[in-house]
């Protein structure tokens, strides 16, 4: 007997291994996957600009960073009480100077244009199709983030399906441009919107469903699906797979995603070596009653060279703090 339906996950050519360069935008899946890839040591640049919801946003910082150095990021400064803030990022941006709120803007700006350039995929999470407009200068922009500006100073758009396909077909075609080798994988937040009511947040949903559909079928071979959405909402349909709130997964149901994801994008080499990884840093977390006892030493050592292997087998991995911790304490 079956006590829950599975979500079928067609796997269609997009694959990732542990050399791969990964770039990663969008809302909660972006960052909960995202943390997790660059724990397992890809190579991830994750949300350069902040947790970003809507499709209008993502596609705008994709453009900024296709613009390079001459992208006018400090037309979209503003200042709230003493904080600066910009209206194309999240708050992990904001700093009480205008110079430092831009610095931290452009360096990861600059950062993530290099990380795109070279990209073998990028990530993108929809989470709503709802916009919110701000007039800067004369003209609506649509803001990555309100930064407790009240809502009633904002206009609020819907994106219908044609608007999503169109922004996101102009912004990805000039992508391809840049990067021919980029593949492109979509995902949907599974977040519920209950501010919206549940059937406007559904109607939501469907609105970025759609449009995604047919973006993949314009850019068939490039672009991809992972069912995130389906999985949380249709296979774990069950409120202890929620957090209190009722309404964001639990970390129980995102390890389970990231299980799906492993098993739907990775490569069998990949998920090899985050097997090799998840043992070292398990290893790394044991902490013995005596550490400067010999068999804790020869312990370490054996750690280091395990992690000496693993690097001439895959070069791109990073394993300094590891190697740092492991020499600290035989130093004890």
């Amino acid at each position: 007997m079956k006590f829950r339906t599975e979500v079928s996950i067609i796997k269609d050519g997009f694959n990732l291994n542990v050399a791969d360069n990964i770039v990663l935008l969008g809302s909660c899946f972006t960052k909960n996957i995202g943390t997790k890839l660059v724990d397992y040591k890809f190579n991830c640049d994750v949300n350069a600009f902040g947790v970003l919801y809507n499709p209008m946003s993502i596609c705008r910082s994709l453009d900024s960073l296709l613009s390079g150095e001459d992208f006018p990021y400090e037309k979209y400064l503003f200042q709230n009480g003493e904080i600066w803030n910009s209206w194309l990022h999240s708050g992990d941006f904001s700093a009480t100077a205008r110079d430092q709120c831009l610095h931290n803007i452009r360096k990861r700006a600059y950062e993530c244009n290099n990380a795109i350039k070279n990209a073998h995929a990028l990530i993108l999470t929809f989470g709503t199709n709802r916009c919110y407009e701000y007039n800067v200068d004369g003209s609506n922009v649509t803001v990555a983030n309100c930064h407790k500006i009240p809502e009633q100073r904002f206009n609020i758009h819907d994106m219908t399906v044609e608007e999503v396909i169109s922004v996101c077909e102009k912004t990805l075609t000039e992508l391809f441009k840049l990067n021919e080798h980029l593949q492109v994988l979509f995902t949907v937040s599974p977040y519920r919107y209950a501010k919206y009511g549940f059937h406007g947040s559904n109607l939501s949903k469907s609105v970025l469903l759609l449009a995604v559909d047919e973006i993949i079928k314009h850019f068939c071979g490039k672009c991809f699906y992972f069912p995130s959405y389906e999985i949380v909402n249709d296979e774990l349909r069950d409120y202890r797979f929620y957090a209190d709130d009722m309404l964001h997964p639990s970390p129980l149901a995102i390890d389970y995603v990231w299980e799906c994801f492993t098993d739907a994008c990775l490569t069998a080499e990949a998920r090899s070596v985050m097997a090799e990884c998840q043992e070292i840093r398990q290893a790394l977390e044991h902490r013995p009653f005596h550490p400067e006892a010999p068999q804790y030493k020869n312990f370490l050592t054996q750690i280091v060279l395990r992690i000496n292997r693993l690097t001439e087998k895959c070069p791109t991995l990073d394993f300094k703090k590891e190697l740092e911790l492991c020499h600290t304490r035989l130093n004890q």
